[in-house]
């Protein structure tokens, strides 16, 4: 009998074993139990006013955007597409080139058979871009914040860290055995506390945010660098808010605030400003980078990156060395949205960041205020806790080179217009 006939005489099974010892009850009681738990959790959470919703959006990625159950198109101001890149023409195009170079994926992790010239192209012009010596691609930068540190530091040693500091740098550097000490956010006088109190270790490592995404702060590198050299430590930064748009060049946070040759490791993102896909980085010291190929766990045990993505991504790093230009229209775009939102009455988070955190408070307000802007074409979400801290619920707006300044003055109207409506602005 052919395999063909044989598929004819099997009949679908839907049923489930059951032993007949009762096993199986005692099994379903316990999942009867979670979800009650579970279902309790939720439903917490919407009373609360901090369920988080997922829009569906029918487009590519951009200033404008179609999202289901919406007519016409919406204005994207809630997008980490700092520089417009993500459908930039050429950016597409060079991941269309490299899906049919290379293929869809390796199917493996690096050091086995998932290394092609391509990623190490992108490396060699990451390392170019940041002015390091090396550097090592990841899965994402929550990727590389988890592989880093517990490589990097053992139990002699010492990191100090940002309280604010995103929650991929805590979780990384709680996997790591070193004396873990926390400094208030931005204090350079408590950070001068707890690194006297490190003075013992090995090695002492200053962690910090370039750019605190939730609220547009850019951390005090200067004296951090200042502090670091007076108590023989490392600095470290993330510059996932930062790569590509801030600093003269682009470069990041250290550019713009003159510390590039003072600050010694750095992790970013390629899903943000740099093409919007995936993938995450650490540049620096060449000795550091070799350490983390050998032993750092996301990315022996994780596949490497799809060509597609590094195509798009190499593209977008050749036209931030090329050019200048994209990055230098951030500024004026930023500070037209600030101005007219603080004149409306609103107040307005960080400062001269394109993060721009509309200040509202109460969780619920931000969900609704976020839906009725969504009414008058603009897109922007609510963010709540546990994203942020308790009474601290915002609208993060994110402001694109993409963006016009007239998309920017249809934003400030609709705010107008939805912080009348519940009572925010006059």
């Amino acid at each position: 009998m052919s395999l063909r006939s044989a598929v004819r005489f099997v009949k679908p099974f839907r049923c489930v074993w059951k032993p007949s010892d009762g096993a199986p009850r005692r099994g379903y009681a316990a999942m009867a139990d979670a979800r009650a738990i579970l279902e309790s959790e939720l439903e917490g959470i919407r009373v609360a006013g901090t369920w988080k919703g997922e829009r569906i959006i029918t487009s590519k990625q951009g200033p404008r955007i179609n999202v289901d159950g919406s007519r016409g198109t919406i204005l994207n101001f809630c997008a980490n597409n700092y520089l417009g890149l993500s459908s930039h023409p050429e950016v597409v195009q060079a991941g269309v080139d490299a899906l049919k170079t290379y293929g869809a994926g390796l199917s493996s992790v690096r050091f086995i058979c998932g290394t092609q010239d391509l990623h190490k192209n992108l490396e060699k012009k990451l390392a170019e871009f940041h002015e390091r010596e090396d550097c090592i691609l990841y899965a994402s930068c929550f990727d590389a914040n988890a592989g880093l540190f517990e490589v990097l530091l053992g139990p002699e040693d010492a990191v100090l860290s940002d309280e604010l500091n995103h929650a991929s740098i805590i979780d990384g550097i709680r996997l790591c055995r070193a004396k873990r000490l926390r400094y208030k956010h931005m204090s350079l006088e408590d950070l001068e506390v707890r690194l006297q109190e490190a003075q013992s270790s090995r090695m002492r490592l200053v962690v910090t945010d370039g750019v605190f995404s939730m609220d547009g702060d850019v951390a005090p590198l200067e004296g951090i660098c200042d502090l670091a050299e007076r108590y023989d430590a490392m600095v470290f930064i993330d510059e996932c808010h930062a790569t590509g748009f801030l600093g003269a060049r682009g470069r990041g946070t250290d550019e713009l605030l003159g510390v590039m040759e003072r600050v010694h490791i750095i992790n970013s993102t390629l899903g943000k400003a740099l093409g919007g896909a995936a993938g995450g980085y650490t540049v620096g010291p060449k000795p550091l980078i070799d350490l983390l190929r050998q032993r750092s766990r996301p990315y022996l045990f994780s596949n490497s990156l799809p060509p597609p993505v590094v195509g798009s991504s190499t593209r977008a790093v050749e036209l931030l060395l090329a050019s200048n230009q994209i990055a230098q229209s951030m500024t004026a775009k930023t500070m037209r949205f600030r101005d007219k939102m603080t004149e409306a009455g609103f107040t307005i988070a960080g400062s001269a960041h394109p993060i721009c955190p509309v200040m509202l408070g109460d969780a619920r307000l931000a969900s609704l205020m976020a839906d009725d802007m969504l009414k008058l074409g603009v897109y922007v979400v609510g963010f709540s806790f546990p994203v942020v801290p308790k009474g601290k619920a915002r609208i993060r707006v994110q402001i694109s080179a993409a963006h016009t300044d007239q998309d920017i003055d249809r934003c400030v109207e609709a705010f107008i217009q939805t912080g009348r409506k519940h009572g925010v602005v006059s």
